[in-house]
């Protein structure tokens, strides 16, 4: 329970520092900003998938929950990307 509570706390301050952070930066930046998250976002598909590999120590509750984040991460990066080509598009002159 005490590493749960630990684990819970750590979350939540990184939360609060990711707010503080995204409020921190100018609009002009907000596009490559969105590309660090995509990138990132790659990095926690790459880890989803060692998690939830066969291994001997592997539960099913791991595995679901890696394939979960598996999913919901290339579902970041592919909107994240196609949010990023937008807003380069903009700025293009036609």
């Amino acid at each position: 329970m005490e590493m749960f509570i630990m684990s819970l706390t750590i979350f939540v301050l990184a939360i609060f520092v990711g707010v503080e952070v995204i409020n921190k930066v100018p609009p002009t930046l907000h596009t490559p900003l969105m590309s660090g998250t995509n990138a990132i976002s790659g990095i926690v598909v790459v880890g989803a998938i060692l998690s939830s590999g066969g291994s001997e120590h592997t539960t099913v509750l791991s595995t679901v929950l890696g394939v979960a984040a598996i999913v919901l991460a290339t579902i970041n990066i592919v909107a994240g990307f196609m949010v990023t080509d937008r807003m380069l598009n903009m700025f293009k002159k036609k």
